[in-house]
């Protein structure tokens, strides 16, 4: 029987993230059921992904980089959706995981899950603590990392079994209902590695240098320009600073997401407050060596 959950996310030479997203989707959907925009149609990436779907595409920079990315997810959610059951979106660095404890893998839980809806995982931001953890991950990096920072930006509504839109960025859908399923996560990795954060940020920062335009002049994220960049070991530093709880209990985080649901302005989106909470957690041993 084939499987009915797809994968969808779009990279371009992030080849550490992408490592990461194939061993885990790949190895728990197939890779039959993978499919990757190769933006630049990188020869790494293709090798890399192999078994795949591939979809290559022109890699010029552009100032409206973010909305035509977003552009092209949205109507591949939509179209994939007329063969699989659920699509799960989302940029190559983002992993969404159910907790080991609840016995199932991630195909196992979507295929019990009910559909005609979207799933919102809570986000959590995998951080390399530089002070205590060691420099280089391995072959996995749940396990040699156990520290998360509760990262609502992350909470994305990423699993996709209706028709909707999805905003620029994957923060807001126009679906109408929250939910926010107790056991799923979204594992983002962006500050997993402290010397893969400085090589991607490098590659950034080189992209909207080449377009050369500010912020205010691009659909590109901030974090993509230099002026917001900081200093990169201080900001690794920080993380030690950041308030450590006890415990592994998300369910007052879930609440609050879903006590603030509504709609996003007149925009035609949802949206939850997404509180700076500058909270840390050490994740339970049962999720080391998930990816």
């Amino acid at each position: 029987m084939q499987s009915k959950v797809a994968a969808l996310t779009m990279v371009r030479e992030d080849l550490f993230f992408l490592r990461a997203w194939l061993r885990h989707y790949g190895e728990v959907l197939g890779r039959e059921n993978c499919y990757i925009v190769n933006h630049g149609r990188g020869e790494a990436v293709a090798d890399l992904a192999a078994g795949c779907n591939i979809i290559g595409i022109p890699g010029d920079p552009h100032r409206n980089f973010d909305m035509k990315r977003w552009r092209l997810l949205n109507n591949l959610v939509m179209g994939l959706r007329s063969y699989y059951d659920h699509v799960v979106v989302g940029d190559v660095d983002e992993l969404v995981v159910v907790d080991p404890a609840s016995g199932k893998s991630l195909l196992e839980y979507l295929w019990d899950a009910p559909l005609r809806r979207v799933l919102t995982p809570l986000g959590l931001e995998v951080i390399h603590r530089i002070d205590i953890e060691p420099e280089a991950v391995g072959a996995r990096i749940l396990g040699p990392r156990r520290h998360v920072r509760l990262a609502p930006h992350y909470s994305k509504p990423c699993v996709v079994s209706v028709g909707t839109k999805i905003a620029r960025g994957g923060h807001f859908t126009q679906h109408g209902k929250l939910h926010a399923p107790d056991d799923l996560y979204l594992f983002h990795l962006k500050f997993c590695d402290f010397p893969e954060y400085v090589g991607a940020m490098n590659r950034r920062n080189a992209v909207t240098e080449e377009i050369g335009a500010g912020v205010k002049e691009t659909a590109i994220g901030r974090h993509w320009f230099a002026e917001a960049r900081g200093e990169d070991r201080a900001v690794f530093k920080g993380f030690a600073a950041l308030e450590t709880v006890e415990g592994f209990d998300m369910a007052p985080y879930r609440q609050h997401m879903r006590d603030t649901f509504g709609p996003r302005g007149d925009t035609g989106f949802y949206e939850f407050d997404r509180p700076d909470y500058g909270l840390q957690f050490k994740l339970p041993e049962r999720f080391s060596g998930l990816f």
